[in-house]
């Protein structure tokens, strides 16, 4: 149960297809499954509106974050009265050859309150960039490969977890979305000692997992093993010169 001190919210996890109607049935019912079991905000996977069977069929529905789309669930998000993490978006860039994968943070009034467009797909200094400015939790959208979720997916979130003593809420992409391409899912949100507190059943499925974000045990952590105040910025690593 949610403390005064503490904010319900829950990760999803789902099979993208290239049919953008069908993916929003499906975010639907997953913020209704959220809001049923008291999550103030739901994190929708990367890809959640749209994976098309190449690569270059994402530039055909980009859109402006304004747009249709994004609109409708602005409009989930309000009618609903629960925040969304929706990350990644295909949102049209400068020219019909050019697109951003932007993750949008949607109030539970249905407003765009926040926007970050992916620059570095594997940079570990981004998660330490965030622990330096005191973040509380960090979201992570994602579309992981079999091959590379199985080797490193859980290992990867709970050591960005520990070092950064954050919550990470990983929400995954799962299953076979066509013939070319499937993802490893396993959804997860994980404390800020590395414990994995919150796992569906089945790592294929589709569903939430929902986990209590305690901000006491944040400070507990934090407090007992002061990393922060430790971390030296970050050109102190600089080479030396002779």
């Amino acid at each position: 149960m949610a403390t005064s001190n503490s904010v319900r919210v829950a990760a999803a996890q789902m099979t993208s297809f290239n049919d953008i109607a069908s993916n929003f049935s499906t975010c639907s019912r997953l913020v209704k499954e959220a809001v049923s079991a008291g999550a103030k905000m739901l994190c929708l996977p990367e890809n959640f509106s749209y994976v098309g069977g190449m690569s270059e069929d994402s530039l055909l529905i980009a859109e402006p974050l304004d747009g249709p789309i994004m609109q409708k669930y602005c409009s989930l998000a309000r009618e609903s009265g629960i925040w969304l993490s929706l990350g990644g978006f295909p949102e049209k860039g400068h020219d019909d050859a050019h697109l951003r994968n932007t993750h949008v943070v949607i109030d539970d009034a249905g407003n765009i309150r926040s926007t970050y467009s992916l620059m570095w797909m594997f940079l570990e200094e981004q998660y330490t960039r965030k622990a330096a400015l005191q973040n509380q939790v960090i979201l992570v959208p994602a579309t992981f490969t079999t091959v590379t979720g199985q080797a490193h997916w859980e290992i990867l979130l709970r050591a960005r977890a520990i070092e950064t003593q954050c919550y990470v809420i990983a929400s995954a992409q799962a299953g076979k979305h066509n013939e070319k391409r499937e993802s490893y899912g396993e959804t997860l949100i994980i404390d800020p000692w590395g414990t994995v507190v919150g796992r569906l059943p089945d790592r294929l499925s589709t569903g939430i997992t929902v986990a209590d974000i305690d901000f006491s045990l944040i400070d507990s952590v934090r407090a007992k093993m002061p990393i922060a105040k430790h971390r030296k910025p970050f050109d102190f690593w600089r080479p030396a010169t002779v």
